[in-house]
């Protein structure tokens, strides 16, 4: 099942992402940074010395001008940007001093003649130059491409049933296994409709809808200058659990619940009257124990549909309607532009995750668009 719909951008990407082996950590880098004043001239420019320069007269420092693209044939973002200059040479701790920092679109400083590292990272997304700026004659804008899009990510439950955000969240890995099995997260805890800018490739992404056992995989392509939309389809529901001494009765205080698996493998506990899980769809047995008495039910979860499941204070059980054919349709995927994600099931529950790729707007941040 697929959610298709245009892509708008509000706020501001603050993730930072330094794309050379020896970077500097930005807070601790900060702390050395001096800013100089700026000219009269250039009052909304910032004037920095190069390395191993004491002094320089404000005539011998050089505008220079950076910008930053997604893809190569793109527009100059104007938004989500955070740029970094540092100087080439490391300082007593090892690490490269962080000399200026700038927010938001394009940047323009003003820089003594010397050699440079400037970073431009977009959400996790990044990439780094070096940058001469000559004694003598101006120096050339700086077009930065940083060969990146964003992903876009959502869910529902069953055929079609929102999913509350504050039950859903996301975690975006690396495609890449390393020998032990494990893959580098990349961004954990992403909540639904939050762009996050992602340099071009595949990622492994897992969708945990509550807190049990509804977990569901996918690998997203990211395409540079795109954003990718995938809505994951969770095979699971909402069930809230009553013991009751009769059908439709009060449920009954200082009740301990446990939730097994077909297998009898445990998956959920809890002290409470009404105790509510989200549960992958298959065959359960709910455990009540209250004061001394255990009762037990067995139950089907059936995607999308969220039910109240009844434990009586009897031996005799009422047993569950024939659960209907539910199995997803996966719709065919457009060719134009769109790239399938290839959907991987965890132990219980299907998917879908059909996925669409819009250009991405120059100017726009990454924050979540609730």
């Amino acid at each position: 099942m697929s959610r298709i719909s245009p892509l708008r951008w509000f706020g501001l990407v603050a993730a930072i992402v330094l794309s050379f082996s020896a970077a500097a950590s930005a807070q601790d880098a900060f702390k050395q940074f001096k800013q100089l004043d700026s000219t009269p001239k250039m009052p909304k420019l910032n004037a920095f010395i190069a390395p191993g320069t004491s002094t320089a007269p404000a005539s011998t420092l050089h505008d220079v001008a950076l910008e930053a693209k997604l893809s190569a044939d793109g527009q100059p973002l104007q938004q989500g940007l955070s740029w970094y200059v540092f100087s080439p040479i490391a300082g007593p701790d090892g690490k490269l001093p962080l000399l200026a920092s700038s927010s938001g679109g394009s940047a323009a400083f003003q820089l003594a003649p010397g050699d440079y590292f400037v970073n431009v990272s977009f959400g996790r997304a990044g990439v780094t130059k070096k940058l001469t700026v000559p004694i003598k004659g101006e120096t050339q804008k700086q077009v930065m491409v940083l060969d990146a899009g964003g992903m876009l990510l959502n869910a529902v439950s069953g055929s079609d049933v929102r999913i509350p955000p504050d039950e859903l969240s996301f975690s975006i890995y690396s495609n890449d296994v390393k020998e032990d099995g494990t893959r580098g997260l990349v961004m954990a805890d992403v909540k639904p409709n939050t762009l996050v800018g992602l340099g071009a490739g595949t990622y492994h992404v897992v969708s945990e809808y509550g807190n049990v056992n509804a977990v569901i995989r996918a690998d997203i392509q990211v395409e540079a200058g795109h954003v990718t939309e995938a809505t994951i389809q969770h095979r699971a529901a909402k069930i809230t659990l009553k013991l009751v001494a009769d059908a439709g009765g009060e449920a009954m205080a200082d009740t301990a619940w446990s939730i097994l698996t077909a297998a009898g493998d445990i998956v959920g506990e809890s002290v409470s009257a009404f105790p509510t899980l989200i549960l992958a769809e298959g065959k359960y047995s709910a455990v009540a124990r209250n004061k001394d008495r255990i009762f037990q039910r067995d139950f089907t979860v059936v995607a999308g549909r969220n039910t109240d499941v009844e434990v009586l204070m009897k031996e005799q059980q009422p047993q569950d309607a024939p659960a209907p054919d539910t199995a997803p349709e996966v719709e065919a995927i457009p060719q134009a532009r769109q790239l399938p994600a290839q959907a991987q099931t965890p132990q219980q529950g299907q998917q879908s995750v059909p996925q669409t790729q819009e250009p991405l707007p120059s100017g726009d941040s990454g924050t979540s668009m609730d």
